[in-house]
């Protein structure tokens, strides 16, 4: 089993790969930059949202308009913070004018969203809104009949307690959603003082390759970048290193 330490180096070797992600032309083509996610590398909690808007676009943190702060303020009712939990969303790119993600969009995404999962390992995943939703559960029941009721089910190779809840943008422009988002995310603590679910079998390592084998690239994940062109960029980004002071980073694992 992989160290924090292990885990939280891999997850830096998924966010360089994504900030070059151009698997998605327009959305590579328009945003300012990737919004990976932030938080807690080691999470109990998890948040997983629709996309970036205007303002993550420019900041590169997810949930830091008007939707956040109030996402900030639900968490501080029930004594969590942003350093308890971790936060991504479907798609880490801004679709043009805040449109609404595409299929293929969160096909081309979903490969770094799972890969998130399984290097944080929460034991909870709180979907925000219909898409991480419906991604998350497979199937297309909406976020009105489901928030609020906690489910385990397996995301990539872990069993989490999925707990979908209301998209707090929602919530801000209709009272009745806001009352039930902040009741829902009342049960968090309690959810969580269940603990992790019980986890698959681990699936066996396959037989070791033949080192003088060429490596067969991956068609699901963009090329990396010419070296030049990553020259500019450092080896370990600074929000990769642990902060005493959350204030400190641009994009952040505590």
């Amino acid at each position: 089993m992989s160290t924090s330490a292990e885990r939280r180096e891999e997850l830096t070797a998924v966010f360089k790969q994504a900030r070059t992600c151009t698997l998605c032309p327009q959305l590579a083509s328009t945003r300012t930059q990737v919004v990976f996610g932030s938080g807690n590398a080691d999470a109990d909690l998890m948040f997983v949202g629709e996309a970036p808007g205007a303002k993550e676009d420019e900041g590169g943190i997810p949930f830091i308009g008007a939707a956040g702060k109030l996402l900030d303020e639900l968490l501080a009712g029930v004594g969590l913070a942003r350093s308890d939990v971790f936060i991504a969303n479907v798609l880490m790119c801004r679709p043009p004018g805040n449109r609404d993600p595409q299929p293929g969009e969160i096909d081309n995404c979903q490969q770094y969203l799972m890969r998130k999962v399984e290097l944080i390992q929460p034991t909870v995943i709180c979907t925000l809104g219909n898409f991480a939703t419906k991604l998350l559960r497979g199937e297309p029941t909406g976020i009105s009949r489901l928030h609020g009721q906690a489910e385990i089910i397996a995301v990539g190779s872990r069993a989490v307690r999925l707990y979908p809840l209301y998209h707090p943008a929602a919530a801000l422009y209709t009272r009745s959603l806001l009352d039930t988002l902040k009741a829902d995310i009342g049960g968090l603590p309690a959810l969580l003082a269940l603990g992790p679910p019980a986890q698959p079998e681990p699936v066996a390592a396959p037989p070791e390759a033949d080192p003088e084998a060429a490596a067969v690239p991956d068609p699901h994940v963009a090329p990396a970048q010419p070296a030049q062109a990553a020259a500019a960029e450092p080896d370990r980004p600074d929000w990769a290193q642990p902060h005493e002071d959350p204030a400190d980073r641009q994009l952040g694992l505590f």
